[in-house]
């Protein structure tokens, strides 16, 4: 390819990502739930018209992008291309065609220039609520879970379904924040279109093809590149969870070959019969993070860097088929992660960070007038993050997200949402494990229903019994807790009561430290303790 070449390709690479961009930042400015807007627990992306990914948009989690990578697929085996038309809008929520769980909704557009399709624009956002029981780990069965949208037009030539809307109407708590979200997953989707119908008029481009192959084979190139300078071998990692009743064991074995990485999930725990379980789409997506995290985190992430990772597993918590309950598939889910760079740690030691808090510790509130009172219903969300494990050669970062990478909610924006006071946000001084380099502290959270309300309470919790473990002679993190202010402990999942005038206490886990703690510098232990890191009795 000569260098002007070259140079027009990379610019339409630019280009393009400023295409999914705003697509994506579409999405944060017209959402109605605080999960999306405020956390960016979204995706989006841009594909060719057989379905592979191009580019995806920087904002975003894993956890969609890499399930959305998937997803367009399944579309396209379901509606055939005949019936696809310019002004068209698909969905789904499925577990095991979109994202893992019904929270989740997908949305894919095919993108028409001058009557021929030359793309799909797909995206994905949490929504508050799908009904039945609610965000939660107490149901039996993906039916419990909330209304099921199979894959269907939610728009036909640009006109949207209405009935679609009318049973989503019935079927959910907050109507108008559930539709409302499904709007702007469609608005998502058609800037993306109109930016792109630009872009190729501007630049004279008839179809995607050339730049297609141009992102895809230098990705392909740059990842193999990259694993054949890797060991070769099959190296195993086990990590156990706190689960819903009972520990849940995971395993991973990380195969390298010469022209590929395999994760297999053999050995792992049986299906759980509470809404711990993960669609195998979900394990994938967050195994082929943490591999593309060690092997080419710069490299780009579309369909020629993923088909270089792939993923096998029988049927366990981490490959559930349907019906099984998912509702809370992120939990296990985002352990996968630190299962696999366990793995990998034995395959490039010195390498790979230690353990974190892994999964978010979200909530979701329910809160009502007491009795006989006056007040306002509310369903409130919110995401929270313990710390991540030390790295080789840096601290952890404390209360944040990893994996999922979403932002932490603001409090004035939760409790905008709902008649709730976020008393205390703070870090957790101690929770952190000792090392060379320090664990990631955890959070401490007070929240209370305002006067004259109560309420009930999703809890979506883990590393309570089972802490993030240290690496390399590196402390554990602290386990997490669970309480009221007056001490009562609370189950770290499923749907529990907070009466009026009480707090709930969330006292989340840190992460563990990396290296011999006797070689952290005396410096760097004088920092802990004036920036309230660690406490004087912890010295």
């Amino acid at each position: 390819m000569s260098d002007i070449l070259e140079i027009r390709m990379q610019v339409m690479w630019n280009r393009l990502i400023s295409v999914v961009e705003e697509q994506a930042l579409t999405l944060l400015r017209t959402a109605f739930s605080t999960s999306v807007r405020e956390s960016g627990d979204l995706s989006a992306g841009v594909f060719n018209p057989r379905g592979e990914m191009l580019a995806q948009a920087v904002t975003g989690t894993p956890g969609h992008v890499n399930t959305m990578a998937e997803a367009v697929l399944q579309f396209m085996n379901e509606i055939p291309r005949e019936e696809m038309y310019e002004g068209d809008t698909y969905v789904t929520n499925d577990p095991w065609k979109g994202t893992g769980h019904l929270h989740d909704i997908t949305m894919v557009s095919p993108s028409f220039l001058n009557g021929e399709l030359v793309a799909f624009f797909a995206c994905t956002a949490h929504v508050v609520d799908v009904g039945g029981r609610g965000f939660g780990a107490d149901g039996k069965s993906v039916y419990e879970e909330g209304i099921q949208i199979p894959i269907m037009k939610f728009a036909e030539r640009g006109k949207v379904n209405l009935d679609l809307v009318k049973i989503l109407r019935a079927n959910v708590r907050e109507p108008n924040q559930v539709v409302g979200d499904f709007y702007s997953l469609a608005a998502c989707n058609e800037v993306g279109h109109r930016r792109l119908v630009d872009m190729m008029k501007e630049i004279g481009l008839a179809s995607l093809d050339r730049l297609g192959e141009f992102i895809f084979t230098r990705t392909h190139d740059a990842t193999l590149e990259r694993i054949k300078a890797l060991p070769k071998g099959t190296w195993s990692n086990e990590l156990v969870t706190d689960g819903y009743d009972t520990p849940v064991k995971l395993v991973a074995a990380v195969s390298i070959g010469d022209d590929h990485l395999n994760v297999d999930f053999s050995g792992t725990d049986p299906i759980s019969r509470w809404g711990i379980n993960v669609p195998i789409i979900y394990s994938k997506a967050y195994a082929c993070y943490a591999l593309k995290c060690v092997v080419a985190p710069e490299i780009p992430n579309n369909a020629a860097s993923l088909a270089l990772f792939t993923i096998s597993s029988p049927t366990n918590i981490l490959n559930a088929p349907r019906p099984a309950p998912v509702s809370l598939r992120h939990v296990i889910g985002h352990m996968v992660p630190d299962l696999v760079l366990g793995a990998l740690a034995k395959a490039l030691p010195g390498q790979i960070l230690a353990e974190g808090a892994a999964a978010l510790w979200n909530i979701h509130i329910s809160v009502r007038p007491v009795a006989g009172g006056d007040g306002r219903r509310a369903e409130v969300l919110m995401f929270n993050s313990g710390g991540m494990g030390a790295r080789p050669t840096l601290d952890g970062l404390s209360a944040t997200a990893f994996p999922s990478g979403v932002h932490t909610m603001p409090i004035e924006a939760t409790e905008h949402t709902g008649p709730i006071v976020i008393w205390r946000k703070e870090l957790r001084p101690d929770s952190g494990g000792d090392g060379e380099f320090r664990g990631g502290l955890g959070q401490i959270l007070e929240i209370a229903a305002t006067e004259g309300h109560e309420f009930d309470f999703s809890a979506m919790f883990d590393r309570v019994k089972h802490p993030a473990k240290g690496r390399n002679g590196g402390k554990d993190g602290i386990a997490g807790i669970v309480r009221l202010d007056d001490g009562t402990l609370m189950r770290p999942k499923g749907w529990q009561h907070v009466p009026e005038g009480r707090r709930l206490v969330l006292e989340l886990p840190g992460g563990g430290g990396y290296g011999d703690p006797a070689k952290r510098s005396t410096e760097a232990r004088a920092q802990d303790v004036s920036r309230g890191y660690i406490s004087e009795k912890s010295r």
